[in-house]
């Protein structure tokens, strides 16, 4: 084998030890969000709304959930990059929005969120 294969490899190998610590981190920094949100086969919305399928979701639209004006007519499809823009300041984001929460500005902890959080499916179970 030549240094570049092996290289190729050790890299696919320390990319997927990655996004597991990924995941493992973002499930450690949901513990900030389980006081008001669920995610997961058995949630079931609390003070905010459940959080399974939240990824191509439009805000605003969990059934069930007793959204404000502000969220209902936010231009927001859940992706990665408005997620990262909304959990640094979630009221700046959506104005009158009833999320009562002080964000999370560190990045890196902020994507391993949105990791963690983008495998559950609209069901709950993983993707």
């Amino acid at each position: 084998m030549t240094k570049a294969v092996i290289a190729g490899f050790l890299l696919i190998a320390a990319t997927g030890a990655s996004s597991a610590q990924d995941l493992a981190a973002g499930e450690q920094s949901f513990k900030k969000c389980l006081p008001c949100h669920a995610v997961g086969e058995e949630a079931r919305n609390k003070v905010g709304p459940l959080l399974n399928g939240l990824e191509g979701r439009k805000s605003g639209t969990i059934e069930g959930f007793s959204y404000t004006e502000a969220n209902k007519n936010a231009a927001v499809t859940w992706n990665e990059e408005s997620f990262l823009d909304y959990i640094k300041d979630p009221r700046a984001k959506i104005p009158g929005t009833k999320m009562v929460f002080a964000g999370i500005k560190n990045e890196k902890e902020a994507r391993d969120l949105w990791a963690y959080l983008k495998q559950f499916n609209a069901e709950g179970g993983k993707k």
